[in-house]
């Protein structure tokens, strides 16, 4: 068995967690806003939160894993949690301009 350092550990499970998080955002958003039999009457407000709260841990776990990437010089996962901080402001720009 490869035993690694809790520091790559750490950016792996982070960078996991990271893809997951962003798919979750990504399934909620397509099946109430995008994916729904007819256009609800009022935005549903849990939902609304739902998504602020993935984001939010988006970012922080994003910034968690380019700071812990930077600081031992791992260019593979400084590129990647760069993309997924890229790819979700993306997304969040691209929500914000469809939906107002």
């Amino acid at each position: 068995m490869l035993i690694r350092s809790g520091k790559i550990q750490f950016l792996f499970w982070t960078a996991f967690f990271s893809v997951v998080l962003y798919l979750w955002i990504v399934a909620v958003g397509l099946q109430t806003f995008v994916l729904p039999d007819e256009k609800p009457m009022v935005l549903p407000q849990n939902v609304i939160m739902l998504m602020f709260v993935l984001y939010i841990l988006l970012a922080v776990s994003a910034l968690a894993g380019t700071i812990i990437s930077t600081m031992i010089n791992n260019k593979f996962y400084i590129k990647f949690f760069g993309s997924i901080m890229l790819v979700g402001l993306a997304t969040l720009l691209a929500a914000k301009g469809m939906f107002g």
